[in-house]
């Protein structure tokens, strides 16, 4: 299966622009990313598992997830917990999501020592595929640097990379 690359592209030092065009149409690549099922299936790096996820896809609904480390070889990572808590702005079906995502707690509790990030998914038509726009926007450049230096870049290269298998999956 060949992959589309991702590209990025920083605005005004705080907004991240991140683009892959995926072989699937816009509705279900919208799906995907509206659905608890699906979520469980792609979110998170690789190595990671979501054993919990709930979303209310509503704008001033939550979505509240756990990523867990089940690789041994990621070392110091194995067995470790993150979880996230997205608060949905606005959706326009099966064009954009926009939400407010938070580190948080089991709780949905938010971090505040931790950026949050505005975030807004576009799902633009190419064909019979779809190109999934991603805008990360910070406070600040600094606060986007704390996340890049986290390793948010891989994290959501791998996140795209098991999109497309479990796309990929639907498929068959």
């Amino acid at each position: 299966m060949s992959r589309d690359s991702m590209t990025t592209k920083v605005e005004n030092g705080r907004v991240l622009i991140i683009e892959r065009t995926f072989d699937a149409p816009q509705d279900l690549l919208f799906k995907v990313y509206s659905d608890a099922e699906h979520l469980k299936h792609f979110w998170g790096p690789s190595g990671w598992e979501v054993p919990y996820c709930t979303v209310d896809f509503r704008p001033g609904g939550v979505w509240l997830y756990c990523m867990k480390c089940v690789d041994k070889n990621q070392g110091q990572y194995y067995g470790m917990e993150a979880w996230g808590k997205g608060i949905y702005k606005e959706i326009v079906a099966p064009k954009s999501i926009s939400y407010v995502d938070y580190f948080a707690d089991e709780k949905g509790n938010t971090n505040p020592d931790l950026p949050s990030t505005d975030v807004l998914l576009e799902f633009v038509i190419q064909g019979s595929k779809t190109k999934l726009v991603t805008r990360a926007a910070y406070q600040n450049e600094d606060e986007l640097k704390k996340v890049m230096e986290m390793g948010m870049m891989e994290g959501i290269s791998q996140t795209w990379d098991r999109l497309d298998e479990h796309l990929a999956r639907l498929k068959k």
